[in-house]
């Protein structure tokens, strides 16, 4: 019950825009459906580790825990080493502000969990001696902080953009098998390295799923944010990325009229299918609306493994011009591209630093 009630108050917090918690917020539905098609199950083998490396509150965590509880009767299935070690040395995290950290601590410790929760920079630190099975993250929106590169030798590809630097330390610190489910903004599916980071990807992992959220998923922490989930398994390249629309034809989510429920993310997981790594026998014919289609590497490769630009939906909001976008939507929208633009330029700035 406690752990309910501070859960709660968390969610209210952040609901109180920018002065609250939205910064460090996910939505909890968004969340446990990613956590229902990543199964982070630690019955898996005795060293079995989840981390998210940029926990804020530690929703993601708390979410992945309900869930092996959910799938073991309470716990009641585990043995009595089975549960020392879930509740001491399965979950971690990292965040780079004290507040959320010291949040995150309390959050689990009321749903009985002592995880290795630390305070620090997951991007320009060293990356942790510790390495992954699962991986469940939602990098911070925006720019702030990312004028310069990180100087890491695991980094292969040199940026400023933190959510691509974010996608470059879960590569690296997932271990050989692991999964990772990482949530991103579109301008991370279309920025100017983006394509070579995910490039790198491909290379490195199956690669085995996007989907692409709903307008306002975020409403009301970050409501004109557009975002997607990338799912992808390390150990061998990547052959098929299935893409999930839902987006383009569906009305945005609000707080009041048309809020964010469990029934916009159903038809995404029978999709999904039941193994967390994207081998389920799938087909387009799944997605009743042609939400659901699959693109080869070569598809891939031939759009410079930008993602962004794998779109096969009309949108209909387009040809209509008194049905614009909000106008909320059309500035974030707008922020976003000068964000990228920021980005770009503080690269050639910094080339021209160094004499390049």
């Amino acid at each position: 019950m406690k752990a309910d009630a501070f859960e709660g108050l968390l969610e209210k917090a952040a609901a109180e825009g920018k002065k609250g918690a939205g910064q460090y917020f996910t939505p909890r539905l968004l969340i446990k459906s990613i956590v229902r098609c990543m199964k982070p199950d630690p019955r898996t083998s005795a060293d079995y580790k989840i981390c998210d490396p940029a926990c804020g509150t530690g929703e993601f965590i708390v979410s992945a825990y309900e869930w092996l509880l959910g799938e073991t009767k309470n716990g009641a299935d585990l043995d009595r080493p089975t549960v020392k070690r879930v509740k001491n040395n399965t979950y971690f995290g990292q965040d780079l502000v004290a507040r959320p950290r010291r949040l995150a601590l309390m959050n689990l410790y009321l749903h009985n969990l002592e995880p290795h929760i630390s305070l620090g920079d997951s991007i320009y630190d060293p990356p942790p001696g510790t390495r992954f099975d699962c991986i469940l993250t939602n990098p911070p929106f925006g720019t702030r902080g990312a004028n310069q590169a990180p100087t890491r030798d695991d980094f292969t590809i040199t940026t400023s953009n933190k959510q691509l630097n974010f996608l470059q330390h879960v590569l690296t610190t997932l271990k050989p098998g692991g999964r990772a489910a990482v949530v991103v903004p579109d301008n991370c599916l279309f920025a100017d390295q983006a394509g070579e980071v995910f490039k790198l990807i491909t290379e490195d992992c199956d690669l085995h799923t996007v989907l692409r959220l709903t307008n306002g998923t975020f409403t009301p922490y970050s409501p004109g944010t557009k975002t997607n989930v990338v799912f992808f398994t390390k150990g061998y390249p990547t052959e098929t990325v299935w893409i999930y629309d839902n987006r383009t034809n569906i009305p945005g989510i609000t707080k009041k009229d048309r809020p964010l429920t469990k029934e916009h993310f159903t038809a995404f997981e029978k999709c999904y299918g039941k193994d967390p790594n994207g081998g389920a026998k799938r087909k387009a014919s799944d997605s009743k609306d042609d939400r659901w289609r699959k693109f080869s590497i070569a598809e891939v490769k031939e759009r410079d493994f930008k993602l962004d630009s794998l779109k096969w939906l009309r949108d209909e909001s387009l040809d209509d011009s008194d049905d614009l976008p909000p106008p909320e939507q059309l500035a974030t929208d707008a922020i976003s591209e000068l964000e990228n633009a920021i980005l770009e330029l503080n690269g050639v700035v910094a080339l021209l630093e160094n004499g390049g």
